[in-house]
């Protein structure tokens, strides 16, 4: 190992493998080693769930592709709908074989990013609805269920959580991300590595680093960021995940960034994560990352410079399956074009891993498992209800909701009649992102059973309001642009007292749908005809209230001050209608805040939150960028008042800031308040955002009650990379504030930070803190 450190003239710390990895490797054949740094795709069958998988290799039969043993073992559960029950019993068959056959399980891996991919299995909201909730604690409790529902099936491995933060509305994958802040990635991707984590399961980060930077909002398009917006904006969810939640995996994004990709660039995957961070896990490929080198970045002559690249820039394991590290790796090897060492680093942390888990003491020669497997069990549906609850976001109400309580939440009747309508008003998949099972994989089965129960929204509103007489008509597809359906409509809106619009995005993959991987978008107005549908049940006079089930936000503020309310809802997941009507009738009061601002227009994307002075609107440019919803909106059925922000006059540029704000709830029923503390810079070595969120938390209120929030926060939140790309903290004035999004001051303060420039380690604190102290009992 040390020659080919010296060969390429580089640091690469390795964890020092333990004698038992060191005998494995050394007994190993040079084939055997290949198989155990590749995976095998059980079952693929041309299922088009990853891209360009329909011409890509890799479908060699499962006895030819394990003969020489197997290093990962790719969906067995998330390929096709397999039972469940019967599937476990196999893949413990298989891993016996294994043993017999070199000694070595291999390691089971799915996806998991919107619950497990797997027929049978809760499906939960989509990340932005995480981000929504700005409930770390509720996604650390999702996420442990995630893993005890795989590692009762076997499975060892997630490939989640992605932490691409947002960039452009325009992208499919919006979907997939958390948030457009890095900070709340950041805690919210920690905090589901946690749970899973927790259950035995390896979690792994992805897309590192810059997928979600791409040109206009592309997939796959090159990235163009500079090194300071990847270093202060795209890496620190990573960092933060890996530091403080301990994550046990990564895998590299498809991304090129300033002509580099990610799957070839050693400076990230070794000089930077294992080299400054850390990092002694192991690095996947994202599917076909290998071969993407040659024949779509054109960085590589072959597949097996491809591999030969990919194992030097710091990547342990190619999957899906075997398809540079077969014989083009290994006849490049044997004419001594690449050295078997590079090989033997990257097994060392493979062995290493599987050590971790325990499973080179594994023998599976024990009872084999039987009998069904509930993978969507009550309180998984539960967990899923209560997420989508608290992801809902009301923008805006004129009063007319909730349909169902009054002004103290107590139950009245609803509204006689009520029209719904719209193209995911009465349709099961509206309900999930493209990561789901459902979207995912029985889209290519048409024929088979859904496997889970999830109540529409249509379905939900009749179950909840019992007493109203509620019609529907769906008026128009999501996408089409078939208008015969407007009439029926427009003719139900109006002998109703009020109209509920369900309107929003179809999931999908690769072209399929309005919204996913692959799945770009050149428009941020509503897909289709939507928006004329909206307009002409709008002209019927009758209260609109539009709710948007979606996988990003869309320009839609013209709907805000001409529908009576409207609620978005990122695809919520099985429990998802329930949610949606429990919070239109008003047995639950919305919480939700916006993770990702709303766009003005598709011409004002790429935009962020998190712009400088001339990011914004100004008197130099005629365009205007500001959207008609910022970055921490959230209505609910009561009011609440920050007032008497205070913090510490001076704060050492290397220690924490203090800040303590007091939060009532005005109103006469009780609610949930994201309490929000934002940070400006207003001098500073390098341009500084105009507002940056530092710390937040939920705070529960009766009405009338009053609570003190105080927040610790490490200076180490307001670093930013200075002229010379170091990351520091500056001296000088720093403001404060906390309101109700990030463009309200409510309450102010200013602090000065004092002391010499300091320079950020990683021993510095990265997480914010947060006492909530009642201090005033509720009025009843």
């Amino acid at each position: 190992m040390s020659e080919v450190h010296a060969r390429l003239g580089r640091f690469e710390p390795v964890r020092e493998p333990s004698p038992r990895v060191a005998e494995i490797i050394a007994r190993l054949s040079l084939t055997e080693k290949l198989a155990q740094i590749s995976g095998h795709w059980v079952d693929h069958g041309g299922n088009v769930v990853a891209p360009m998988a329909d011409v890509m290799g890799g479908r060699s039969a499962y006895d030819e592709a394990t003969q020489h043993g197997i290093g990962h073992l790719t969906r067995v559960f998330g390929t096709h709908p397999v039972d469940p029950g019967e599937r476990r019993t196999w893949l413990f068959r298989a891993q016996r074989k294994l043993v017999e056959t070199v000694g070595i399980p291999a390691i089971a891996h799915e996806e998991c990013l919107n619950g497990l991919a797997a027929w049978q299995a809760t499906a939960y909201p989509v990340p932005p609805a995480w981000g929504a909730s700005f409930d770390t604690e509720l996604v650390e409790e999702m996420a442990a269920q995630i893993g005890a529902s795989m590692r009762e099936l076997g499975v060892h491995q997630g490939l989640a959580p992605v932490l691409d933060v947002v960039r452009d509305a325009r992208w499919g994958r919006v979907e997939e991300c958390i948030a457009e802040d890095p900070y709340v990635v950041g805690e919210i991707g920690t905090a589901y590595v946690k749970g899973l984590q927790s259950q035995g399961i390896i979690a792994t980060l992805k897309h590192f680093v810059g997928y979600s930077a791409s040109r206009a909002g592309r997939n796959l398009a090159p990235v163009s960021a500079g090194p300071r917006e990847v270093a202060d904006v795209l890496l620190p969810p990573f960092e933060m995940a890996l530091r403080d939640g301990g994550v046990r995996s990564i895998m590299h994004s498809y991304a090129e960034v300033d002509g580099v990709p990610a799957a070839a660039d050693r400076s990230l995957l070794t000089d930077l994560l294992r080299g400054e961070w850390g990092f002694d896990g192991t690095v996947v490929a994202d599917y076909f990352g290998f071969a993407f080198l040659h024949n779509l970045h054109g960085v590589a002559d072959g597949p097996a410079d491809a591999a030969r690249q990919g194992l030097e820039a710091g990547i342990d394991v190619e999957l899906p399956s075997q398809d540079t590290f077969g014989a083009p790796l290994r006849e490049a090897i044997e004419a001594g074009e690449v050295p078997e060492e590079l090989v033997d680093l990257a097994l060392a942390r493979l062995l290493t891993q599987k050590e971790d888990l325990g499973l080179l003491d594994e023998t599976f020669d024990g009872p084999e498992p039987t009998g069904p497997v509930d993978l969507d069990p009550p309180h998984a549906r539960d967990l899923a209800r209560r997420l989508a609850e608290e992801s809902l976001v009301l923008l805006s109400n004129d009063g007319t909701l909730p349909l169902a309580a009054d002004e103290t939440g107590t139950a009245r009747p609803g509204p006689g009649k009520i029209a719904v309508i719209g193209p995911n008003a009465d349709r099961f998949e509206a309900l999930f992102g493209c990561y789901s099972f459902i979207n995912h994989v029985l889209d290519h089965h048409p024929h088979a059973e859904k496997g889970i129960e999830a109540p529409t929204v249509l379905e939900a509103l009749r179950a909840q309001l019992p007493d109203s007489e509620i019609a529907y008509a769906r008026g128009c597809d999501v996408q089409e642009l078939d208008r015969s359906g407007f009439e029926e409509a427009v003719a139900l809106a109006a002998e109703s007292e009020i109209a509920v619009l369900v309107m929003g995005d179809h999931a999908g993959l690769f072209g399929r749908g309005t919204t996913g991987e692959g799945c770009d978008v050149d428009s941020l107005e509503l897909p289709g005809v939507q928006r004329d549908l909206v307009e002409a049940v709008l002209a019927t006079g009758k209260p609109v209230v539009l709710v948007l089930v979606t996988g990003r936000p869309y320009a839609v503020g013209w709907a805000l001050e001409r529908c009576a309310a409207v609620v978005q809802s990122f695809f919520p997941g099985e429990e998802g209608g329930t949610a949606i009507a429990r919070v239109l009738a008003g047995a639950v009061a919305p919480s939700g805040r916006m993770p990702i601002s709303m766009p003005r227009n598709a011409g004002s994307a790429p935009y962020s939150y998190l712009h400088p002075r001339l990011g914004g609107p100004t008197t130099v440019t005629n365009l205007d960028t500001t959207p008609p919803v910022a970055f921490g909106h959230g209505l609910t059925y009561t009011s609440f008042e920050r007032t008497n922000l205070s913090v510490t006059p001076e704060h050492s540029t290397q220690g924490v800031i203090t800040a303590s704000v007091e939060v009532r709830n005005t109103g006469r029923r009780a609610g949930t308040d994201v309490v929000q503390l934002y940070a400006h810079d207003p001098v500073a070595s390098v341009t500084r955002p105009v507002a940056q969120l530092v710390a937040f938390t939920r705070v529960d209120l009766e009405p009338g009650q009053c609570a003190r929030v105080t927040f610790e926060v490490p200076t180490t939140r307001v670093s930013f990379s200075d002229r010379d790309l170091v990351r520091v903290v500056e001296p000088g004035e720093l403001q404060l504030w906390v309101g109700p999004d990030c463009a309200t001051r409510e309450t102010e303060a200013t602090t000065t930070l004092v002391g010499e420039v300091h320079r950020v380690t990683a021993q510095d604190e990265r997480l914010s803190r947060a006492v909530v102290v009642p201090v005033e009992p509720a009025t009843v």
